[in-house]
């Protein structure tokens, strides 16, 4: 059996089926055969994949669950960020996003992000869009406090949990797919890293009025 060690990180046959962004934390998908690589890339391609991400997002939902559709494609003013156009548009590539809340602190919100499409920055653009930024995703304006009240203590609050989790609180938490060659349903699920568990604790603890807000 051929170990990861002796893959070459440039060869395309084989290596990362999907991709997650720079500083999501998470699960990912490695093949270590062209033919194995071939026959998963083909179920991200049809959809048939399951990929569940959790995330906290600044803002409360008045609705405890939702589906973005907007096509994603670069920001001509920022190329490192993308944006989402009407799905009617010639700009950009389908995706959609469905959502769910998972629990409530009052200011920040817990969800969970299926997707039917991956596109690049989907979950991050697609929340901008809809006027909830990742927690801490700069990128997006996740850095700026967007909820919540103006008096310095509760500055001093945010900028732990930045200080906390000093990325965007996104976590590529399942993955299922049909395995190449026993073709069996496998499903996998990753626990939170400490750094987004921490500061959704933080936010746990705040909204039920256990710890002050430093």
């Amino acid at each position: 059996m051929r170990e990861l060690k002796d893959f070459d990180p440039n060869d395309p046959a084989v290596g990362l089926v999907h991709r997650i962004d720079k500083d999501t934390s998470g699960l990912l998908l490695i093949a270590k055969t062209p033919e194995a690589k071939t026959f998963l890339g083909k179920q991200f391609f049809n959809k048939t994949t399951h990929r569940s991400y959790t995330a906290l997002v600044w803002g409360n939902f008045t609705e405890e669950e939702g589906r973005i559709e907007g096509n994603i494609g670069r920001d001509p003013k920022d190329r490192l960020r993308m944006n989402v156009f009407p799905p009617d548009s010639e700009i950009g590539k389908p995706a959609v996003t469905h959502y769910r809340v998972l629990e409530r602190f009052g200011y920040t919100t817990l969800i969970e992000c299926t997707l039917e499409t991956g596109r690049t920055h989907q979950i991050r653009a697609h929340m901008k869009h809809i006027g909830h930024p990742l927690f801490g995703d700069e990128r997006y304006g996740g850095t700026e406090i967007l909820r919540g009240q103006r008096t310095s203590t509760y500055r001093a609050y945010i900028q732990n949990c930045l200080k906390l989790c000093n990325r965007q609180a996104l976590h590529a938490q399942t993955l299922g797919f049909v395995h190449p060659i026993t073709n069996q349903q496998m499903d996998f699920t990753s626990e939170l890293p400490d750094d987004l568990a921490a500061v959704i604790e933080k936010w746990r603890n705040y909204i039920n009025g256990k710890q002050e807000l430093l």
